[in-house]
């Protein structure tokens, strides 16, 4: 599933298209998304112009002038398609919505699997959403601090893998990022979060920022489904130094004593990548 960088990537391409348009058709192809589509969405669509975009976590919000916004959810297999004016691109498969603009601009929401979703949200009410109440606060911005995540990790049991990949606690992390994130702090994915030191804490703010700020800058991760709007791949998946990389040499200890390089072990049903040697 497409992880924050990827959404944020995603977010911008629509919005350097779409900021300030005016949709001038939209096409409801298929209503049985993850979620049905909204009845009122073709018409809350139609005529109305993009006066902003947000992420949120893992979602995207597409602001209307007439103070609705649009949810969009990737899912497993969903990615956004743009297309410029006279552009001869052949409309995908498993295109459920498009949307038209009277500058020519069209925007195909692909999903195969169906696992995404789109809804409406007064803009007003966007985080009282059932889907965005009570999400944790965004990694990126001046309230997700060592202090915050240090209150939200006190006390628990659980490794600090699960309870960073928990959106209550951080929103819109997944497995890539934290196990990325988690080497570059120096913490082994079974800690315990309650037993993480203060000064642990604040590598691990500082790590995450790092790690979904190269994200972001390289386009996301393609893995699998997900490519950006235009088509191009993201690149990020090249500088992953441990996620995926299971029996490869560490990159911050090759060749070093006591270090046997990347390992893995499954982990509440997930693969978890770390340096035994760096990681404590």
């Amino acid at each position: 599933m497409p992880e924050l960088p990827e959404v944020e990537t995603v977010m911008r391409a629509m919005a350097g298209r779409l900021l300030g348009q005016v949709i001038a058709r939209a096409e409801l192809r298929r209503a049985d998304l993850r979620r049905p589509v909204p009845p009122d969405l073709v018409a809350a669509l139609t005529g109305a112009r993009v006066s902003g975009f947000r992420r949120r976590a893992k979602y995207i919000l597409m602001r209307l002038a007439g103070g609705q916004s649009v949810l969009w959810h990737l899912g497993m297999s969903g990615r956004i398609l743009l297309m410029p004016p006279g552009a001869n691109v052949p409309e995908p498969a498993h295109c459920h919505l498009l949307l038209m603009t009277e500058a020519g601009f069209r925007l195909g929401f692909i999903d195969p699997r169906r696992f995404g979703l789109v809804d409406l949200v007064a803009s007003g009410a966007e985080d009282a959403h059932p889907l965005l109440a009570g999400l944790g606060p965004e990694p990126l911005e001046e309230g997700f601090t060592p202090a915050r995540l240090a209150a939200s990790l006190a006390g628990r049991q659980s490794p600090i893998k699960s309870v960073l990949l928990d959106q209550r606690v951080v929103a819109g992390l997944g497995n890539i990022y934290v196990a990325e994130a988690l080497f570059r702090a120096g913490l082994h994915p079974a800690r315990l979060a309650g037993d993480i030191s203060r000064a642990g804490t604040t590598r691990l703010v500082a790590a995450i920022r790092e790690t979904l700020t190269e994200a972001i800058a390289a386009g996301g991760s393609s893995l699998r489904d997900y490519v950006q709007p235009d088509g191009e791949l993201g690149y990020f998946q090249h500088a992953w130094r441990v996620y995926g990389r299971a029996g490869a040499p560490c990159p911050v200890c090759p060749g070093a004593p006591r270090c046997a390089g990347v390992a893995r072990f499954v982990q509440a049903g997930r693969s978890s990548f770390y340096c035994p040697r760096r990681q404590r």
